[in-house]
């Protein structure tokens, strides 16, 4: 298979601006209601957290593990029907429940609810605490930061490595992922009402080494044809450049999203929404990868290319010309 790039490239492009308009726009919606551009979850905005787990010294209180529809129908009761809730401990004797701000008649009621359910509690074991609504912007502070760095970093990297161009279509590349991935998250909260929190800050930063890495392998490739292939024009240049390398982004996508997909089915409720936002992220960084940051480089070059060849015509005498 042997892709012509450059020969569609205005597709490409329209496909990702129409998903980061549909993203923007549920973005809006999103701030219009939530505050937020996505919905944020108990980690930014502060809650209660309980952790609690069976007493299994008492006979027969540890017979069967603990099922998240049974504590689930319980938070349903209580409503509190957005929590977050994760079987934890040896043999699913526990559970860790992150929830709303709770106060201190409510958090008995709650407590009291789950024992009569699940059995003696092992008072040892068992903690309730409340994230403040501080802590919750210290973390998005901290993890706005580090994004910050990582694209700081990456165009020196590519940079000093390549040259300014290719670095600042890497960072365009990344951006699109980034506003792709929080668009669907945006879309997910307002349609299902799902959360984002300090996991999801480390998928982003996670989407962005993966990412900038497929990015890097296809322009090394291109920076080798044009050494060494100099009658090629550059937008040639680029999709062969792009076909040598697409076998391997191909099974690297495939062999990372794999394993994710498996997580997403199977892991618990935690980790399934830091695996949905790896499966969008490196599904979005690998088309990014291939189909804009290549093309994007091809048409500033093959314009620079005309514009110096204007100019050269432009700035000649007739006796020359």
């Amino acid at each position: 298979m042997k892709l012509n790039l450059n020969q569609q490239r205005g597709l490409w492009w329209t496909i990702s601006a129409a998903l980061i308009l549909a993203g923007v726009i549920s973005m809006a919606l999103s701030w219009n209601q939530f505050k937020a551009p996505l919905k944020p979850g108990l980690d930014f905005t502060g809650g209660t957290r309980l952790q609690l787990e069976r007493n299994c010294s008492q006979p027969e209180n540890c017979k069967t593990p603990i099922q998240i529809a049974d504590i689930r129908q319980i938070l349903d009761k209580q409503n509190l029907t957005e929590s977050s809730v994760q079987v934890i401990g040896q043999n699913a004797q526990g559970v860790a429940i992150r929830t709303k701000d709770l106060n201190q008649e409510e958090r008995t009621k709650l407590t009291e609810a789950l024992s009569t359910a699940l059995g003696q509690l092992d008072v040892e074991k068992s903690q309730i605490d409340t994230v403040g609504p501080t802590l919750g912007r210290q973390l998005l502070a901290s993890g706005l930061l580090a994004l910050l760095v990582s694209f700081a970093a990456i165009i020196v990297y590519v940079s000093v490595r390549f040259q300014f161009d290719y670095a600042f279509f890497a960072i365009v590349a990344l951006f699109h992922d980034i506003l792709i991935t929080m668009g669907f998250f945006s879309i997910l909260g307002l349609a299902r009402g799902v959360e984002v929190n300090s996991l999801f800050i480390v998928g982003l930063l996670t989407i962005i080494g993966f990412s900038v890495n497929d990015t890097v392998v296809i322009y090394d490739r291109v920076r080798e044809n044009l050494k060494y292939g100099a009658k090629r024009s550059i937008t040639e240049t680029v999709d062969i450049a792009v076909n040598q390398t697409l076998g391997r982004s191909i099974n690297t996508s495939l062999t990372t999203g794999l394993p994710l997909i498996g997580i997403y089915i199977f892991g618990g409720e935690t980790l399934k929404d830091f695996a949905l936002t790896l499966i969008i992220g490196f599904a979005a960084g690998a088309y990014s990868s291939i189909f804009i940051a290549s093309t994007l480089l091809a048409w500033w070059r093959q314009r620079q290319e005309r514009d110096s060849y204007n100019t050269a015509i432009t700035d000649s005498s007739p006796e020359e010309i």
